[in-house]
C-alpha cells in the first residue's frame, strides 16, 4: 500500500526500493531594505525602500504584505545595498533612499516608503526637513530653523523578534543657539541618523544593515552623513524544505520556520 509521504507527496515502493519525492519548489517569505539615501546640505536622507511579505506584516509606505516568492533549485541572487544602493532578492528590488538637499529625501527613492520634509529658511539661515521613512513622513523643520525629524520605520518579526529599520534621517540646521541640541532633527526610529547643529554636534549616518537615512548638514557648519547598509532576511518552513539543501547568509530557527539573514551581498542556494 502507498506510504505517506514528505510534505503530502506519496512515496512508493518499486523495483529500487523505498523512493521519496520532496517538494518542487519552496515558498519564502521575505524582508528586503534598501541602503539609506545620504544626507544633503540640510535635508535629512530617506531611508531605503521596505519590502515585505511576512503574514500580517505591511510593507513601506502603507502597503500591504506582498506575496511570497515560490522557488525553485538553483542560485538566486542577494544584494545588500550600501548607502544609495538597491537592495535585491531573486526578482524582488527594493530601491535605495532618497537623498536629503534642503529638504529631506524620499524613502525608497518614492516606493515603499514616505517623503521627506520641507526645509525651512529664515534671514538667511536654513533649517533642513526630515527624511522619509518606511512607517511615516520625515519631519518640515519649523520656528527658529529646528529641523525636521526623520520619519519613522517600520518593525518586523521575520527573524523572531521585532525589529525596527528603514527610519529616515534628521535635517541639519544652522543656528542652534536657541535650542541647542534640539535645534537639529532626530533620526527616525529604525536606524535613522541625526541632522548637525552648526554652533555644536556634526550629523549621523544611518544605522548599519537598517537602511536608515544619513543626517542632514547644517548651513555653513558640519557636513552631512551617509545613510545605512540595507539587509535581505529570508524564511521558510522548516518542514518544506526536507530533501533540499539550503545554504546562504546567516542561518537561524525560529519555531517552525527557517531563517537565512544576509548583512552582505551573497547567493541563496537550493540544491
Amino acid at each position: 500500500m502507498p506510504l505517506a509521504g514528505t510534505f503530502g507527496s506519496s512515496s512508493t515502493r518499486g523495483f529500487g526500493g523505498l523512493r521519496s519525492f520532496r517538494n518542487a519548489n519552496i515558498s519564502f517569505e521575505y524582508l528586503v531594505v534598501g541602503g539609506g539615501g545620504s544626507g544633503g546640505y540640510v535635508g535629512g536622507g530617506g531611508a531605503g525602500g521596505y519590502r515585505c511579505s511576512v503574514s500580517g506584516e505591511t510593507s513601506g509606505g502603507g502597503a500591504s504584505a506582498e506575496s511570497p516568492l515560490s522557488l525553485s533549485g538553483g542560485t538566486h541572487t542577494v544584494t545588500v545595498g550600501g548607502a544609495g544602493s538597491n537592495s535585491v532578492f531573486s526578482t524582488i528590488t527594493s530601491n535605495a533612499g532618497g537623498s536629503g538637499g534642503t529638504g529631506g529625501g524620499a524613502a525608497g527613492s518614492g516606493s515603499n516608503g514616505y517623503g521627506g520634509g520641507n526645509h525651512r529658511i529664515t534671514g538667511g539661515e536654513y533649517a533642513g526637513g526630515g527624511g522619509g521613512g518606511a512607517a511615516s513622513s520625515g519631519g518640515n523643520a519649523s520656528f527658529e530653523n529646528v529641523g525636521g525629524n526623520g520619519g519613522s520605520g517600520r518593525a518586523s518579526s521575520i527573524n523572531g523578534s521585532s525589529v525596527t529599520r528603514a527610519g529616515g534621517g534628521g535635517g541639519g540646521c544652522r543656528n542652534g543657539d536657541v535650542y541647542g541640541a534640539f535645534s537639529r532633527g532626530f533620526g527616525g526610529s529604525g536606524g535613522g541618523g541625526s541632522g548637525a547643529w552648526y554652533t555644536g554636534q556634526g550629523s549621523t549616518a544611518g544605522s548599519a544593515n537598517t537602511g536608515g537615512g544619513g543626517g542632514g548638514g547644517s548651513h555653513e557648519g558640519p557636513g552631512a552623513s551617509s545613510g545605512g547598509s540595507g539587509i535581505v532576511i529570508v524564511r521558510y518552513l522548516t518542514s518544506a524544505a526536507a530533501g533540499w539543501s539550503i545554504t546562504g547568509g546567516t542561518i537561524s530557527t525560529s519555531g517552525s520556520y527557517t531563517i537565512h539573514t544576509f548583512t552582505s551581498s551573497s547567493s541563496l542556494v537550493l540544491s
